[in-house]
């Protein structure tokens, strides 16, 4: 039986320089899977090829059983269209390490935008899913305040809601703190973990040792594009880990 998402030898290059290369991953049903390693390793670059912000130049990636970015027509793979593609998009939650909010707009329009203008939901159910959604990551008070109102942490929360309200398959994370002062990552964290209780498919890149030893299932530790090594979270210590190349990673970062 096939994984939820599975990535099949998928590689990326840009010019002569390939920034994914030949990277299989599979993820089950409701994992939280955390995708390690130093900067210019290709996780980040990973997650943008799943949500079809960057095209692939070789392998597969399938979700709940649909190939992402092309299909089967008259016995050969063809590109999708632009409609297609934005409709898989949607099954697909992504926060940035930017939080990108609309500024013009309070936190509560800025929640039910794509659910009423992109999904056709009827405004009143939006806004009441909204608050919940709000709720749930702690900020129902601020429902109409503005993001420069904000601080980082709330407005990355506040963007986390607004992925939750396309009801996606999946979940993918980008750095979420890195962008943040330090005094206000734990919030954005604890956010992620209470998210990782609902049984929601994820997928995290991470710096946050700590954080992805305790929220997630399995780690993939990555480096120069490659999958170097894959195991449960318990194993992300320099005493357990397998590859050197993963313990000398977390002897400088632990």
């Amino acid at each position: 039986m096939s994984a939820f998402l599975e990535l099949t030898g998928i590689t990326k290059k840009y010019g002569d320089t390939v920034v994914v290369d030949d990277v299989s991953i599979a993820i089950e049903k409701g994992e939280t899977v955390c995708l390690l390693g130093p900067s210019g390793a290709g996780k980040s670059t990973v997650l943008r090829c799943i949500n079809m912000l960057e095209r692939i130049d070789n392998g597969r990636i399938v979700l709940d059983g649909e190939e992402l970015g092309w299909r089967l027509h008259r016995g050969a793979m063809r590109e999708l269209s632009g409609r297609e593609e934005a409709r898989q998009r949607q099954e697909i939650g992504m926060v940035f390490q930017s939080f990108n909010l609309f500024a013009h707009l309070t936190v509560l329009e800025n929640v039910i935008e794509a659910p009423v203008g992109v999904l056709k939901r009827k405004k009143a159910e939006a806004i009441a899913e909204a608050h919940e959604l709000l709720q749930q990551v702690g900020l129902d008070h601020k429902a109409d305040a503005y993001p420069a109102q904000l601080s980082g942490g709330q407005q990355q929360r506040v963007a986390i809601a607004r992925a939750l309200a396309m009801h996606p398959k999946l979940m993918l994370f980008d750095e979420p703190t890195s962008a943040l002062d330090p005094e206000l990552v734990s919030d954005v964290l604890d956010a992620i973990k209470q998210l990782a209780t609902t049984g929601i498919t994820m997928v995290i890149v991470t710096h946050e040792i700590g954080f992805a030893r305790e929220v997630s299932d399995r780690f993939v530790f990555m480096e120069a594009g490659r999958v170097v090594e894959t195991g449960p979270s318990a194993r992300l210590s320099v005493e357990a880990a397998e590859n050197e190349r993963t313990r000398g990673f977390l002897s400088k970062v632990l």
